[in-house]
């Protein structure tokens, strides 16, 4: 791996590019991480760049014609539960830094100069044996969204959530706290939907992924072969027409993509290929709004 021409002893690879690459599958974001304050490396070094963020301990620098994000280590905390963190400790030890992370075969780092591997929490061991571990017992309470994740990641790598990782989020979907940010809710929906594999749509159900949506939330009925037809004729999104049997009332949607779940809400089997003039008329507007 040798993604970047920016390298310091204490510069790594972590989360998903170095996961990525003991799966095998390509991976086009570098995740790079400084043990220490980020900012004041990129200052000292002399790098290029684009952008800081002090309050999370971020810098965005220009490197071989790419623009690249550099994040000090730090750690959060979850005043409230649900929310976006609270960061803390920016420049705390690799270690530290790790362990606030989702998942174990996401808490992995590589050294960018020597290849080491800091593995703290066995997460390549998870990776051989296809397993989805939380970092600790409060994971989800902290970020509901970790669920929707987890979903994502056993789609897309065809991992399953270990014994203890299913119990804690069996009973939090049993006591959930509504009181969640739903634009991140919806941001992990989108990556999760838009694999477009109807194992998602299946979990989702059958875990009781799908009452993160809210308290009220009931089971639709859900019209598979709707569904496929309509990604199949339409340029919309997909995860939209998959979610547009539930109840998103909580989602943070724009015109656009209410429109396009009322539509996809009256289809059936027959309409949805031979569509009436008006129905046609309204697909291709919906369509050039690109959502």
């Amino acid at each position: 791996m040798d993604m970047t021409i920016i390298k310091d002893k204490n510069l790594y690879y972590v989360g998903g590019v170095v996961r990525d690459e003991f799966l095998g599958t390509k991976n086009f974001d570098i995740d790079l991480c400084y043990e220490g304050n980020a900012i004041e490396y990129a200052e000292k070094k002399g790098l290029s760049i684009v952008k800081i963020n002090p309050e999370f301990g971020t810098v965005r620098v220009l490197s071989d014609g790419k623009e690249i994000d550099i994040a000090s280590t730090r750690e959060e905390t979850y005043p409230r539960k649900g929310h976006l963190p609270k960061v803390y400790n920016i420049g705390c030890s690799l270690n530290d830094d790790l362990k606030r992370r989702d998942f174990t075969i996401n808490a992995i780092a590589k050294n960018t100069v020597t290849g080491e591997i800091y593995d703290p929490f066995n997460g390549l061991n998870d990776i051989k044996l296809k397993l989805l571990k939380v970092l600790h017992k409060d994971s989800f309470i902290d970020d509901p969204t970790r669920i929707v994740r987890g979903l994502k990641f056993s789609v897309r790598f065809d991992f399953n959530l270990d014994k203890t990782t299913k119990a804690l989020q069996d009973n939090y979907l049993n006591n959930i706290n509504y009181d969640m940010s739903y634009h991140r809710l919806k941001k992990e929906l989108v990556e999760t939907f838009n694999l477009n594999n109807a194992k998602a749509i299946d979990e989702f159900v059958n875990q009781g992924v799908y009452k993160l949506l809210g308290p009220k939330q009931t089971i639709p009925k859900i019209r598979g072969k709707v569904i496929q037809k309509a990604i199949e004729n339409t340029s919309f999104t997909p995860w939209l027409i998959y979610m547009a049997f539930f109840d998103l009332s909580n989602l943070p949607l724009t015109k656009n993509e209410k429109r396009i779940i009322d539509w996809v809400e009256k289809l059936d089997e027959q309409n949805i290929t031979n569509n009436t003039p008006k129905e046609s008329i309204l697909i291709r507007k919906l369509m050039e709004a690109k959502c």
